[in-house]
């Protein structure tokens, strides 16, 4: 079982930084995603920055959300 998401703040350049639960911390570039799939949907700035904590992992209001397990093993550690 991987951690969770339990904080996210949305930083410059497409950037997700994230809490876990497991007390660690991380960013998300969400950069290489963005020509893909539904993910297209967050080229726009606005959509992007309209990213939020849902249950245990992020969401955006158009309809995108991402696993935890994605969440997790795609952020670079910090």
């Amino acid at each position: 079982m991987y951690p969770t998401v339990t904080q996210l703040k949305i930083a410059d350049n497409y950037v997700l930084q994230i809490a876990f639960d497991s007390g660690e911390r991380g960013e998300l570039d969400m950069t290489p995603y963005l020509n893909f799939g539904v993910f297209t949907r967050l080229k726009n700035k606005d959509e992007f920055e309209k990213a939020r904590l849902s249950f245990d992992t992020v969401e955006w209001p158009c309809g995108v959300d991402l696993d935890p397990e994605f969440v997790y093993l795609k952020s670079v550690k910090i």
